[in-house]
């Protein structure tokens, strides 16, 4: 993530006493994304990664790492958080919430082929399932409540026909949030990120996903959705890949079936993966933050993906 706290290797050395990782011997700050501030950093232990969290609070902080530590526990490839010596896994750093969590083996696969798809598709299922009994709560904090805040806070910067195709857009959303088909969608903790640039593969092996900063209660179907229109797209055009969305699809469905509502609201869902998006890259990109590293995404990217979900028609879940 792009840095906005910096954090020497003096500090860490003095902070990182109170974790069971040995003595600081690394750091170095990650220059990707515009939420958190993380560093690679080496201990005599191996690699972690630290992250100071710039948005989210002390008390949101523990769903995000207990549900990592969670999914961890029942087999699901993602980081697991590092308590320090009080069991705490979240302790300030520059006066800000941060914590660590282990270096996950691999890199991200960003030009993915239909077995990368599969994999991510099946363990997504599975992560679904593994997090039905997850005690905590907590809604999507870029969910529709969000869009509904930040709307009008982009409107203002944007000529008539994105304006028009933003305003459309939120309109279908919120009519299609508020019927009973949306209400019959299973529902539970998600990732709502899970980007190319947050799984890791060893080659055709899935390692792991990461970045769950994002999480929130949500439709298992809107988090499957946000996945499609990363992995399974023509990065140029934001078109569906057939082979890649079926394989997607298909491994989903062995873990986990479709219902006959995710069936019917599977267009609705990926139009609002790619209008979060969106949103939150108009946001980030007409009223950004300063940064030390900051590399805003292009918001056109999901423009793009959006007005293909609203014209195309997409392939149809598994039966």
């Amino acid at each position: 993530m792009a840095v906005f706290t910096a954090v020497t290797l003096d500090d860490l050395i003095d902070w990182i006493e109170q974790f069971p990782l040995g003595q600081a011997s690394a750091i170095k700050g990650i220059a990707s994304g515009i939420e958190n501030s993380n560093f690679f950093i080496t201990t005599e232990r191996g690699e972690f990664v630290l992250t100071i969290f710039e948005n989210l609070s002390f008390a949101q902080l523990p769903f995000y790492l207990q549900l990592m530590r969670h999914l961890a526990e029942r087999g699901v490839l993602v980081p697991a958080p590092v308590a320090n010596d009080q069991g705490e896994l979240v302790v300030a750093l520059h006066g800000k919430p941060a914590a660590i969590v282990s270096k996950l083996d691999g890199s991200s696969q960003m030009d993915p082929q239909p077995v990368h798809c599969a994999a991510v598709g099946a363990m997504v299922a599975r992560m679904h399932l593994a997090a039905r009994d997850f005690p905590l709560s907590q809604p999507n904090l870029r969910g529709l409540d969000w869009w509904i805040a930040t709307t009008p806070q982009v409107l203002p910067f944007l000529p008539e026909d994105k304006a028009d195709l933003l305003t459309t857009e939120m309109a279908f959303q919120q009519a299609y949030a508020a019927g009973a088909a949306y209400g019959q969608l299973a529902r539970g903790p998600v990732h709502a990120d899970l980007f190319r640039n947050n799984v890791m593969f060893d080659g055709e092996r899935l390692t792991g996903f990461f970045d769950f900063y994002f999480a929130g209660c949500d439709s298992w179907l809107f988090d499957l959705a946000v996945t499609v229109n990363d992995w399974c797209i023509d990065q140029d055009s934001g078109v569906l890949d057939a082979a890649r969305v079926r394989a997607m699809l298909d491994a989903y469905a062995a873990v986990r079936p479709f219902s006959a509502a995710e069936h019917a609201a599977w267009q609705a869902m990926l139009r609002a993966a790619a209008l979060r998006f969106w949103l939150s890259r108009l946001y980030d990109y007409y009223l950004p933050r300063a940064a030390e590293m900051l590399t805003p995404h292009d918001p056109v990217h999901f423009e793009r993906i959006l007005r293909e979900r609203i014209s195309t028609p997409a392939p149809g879940l598994t039966a």
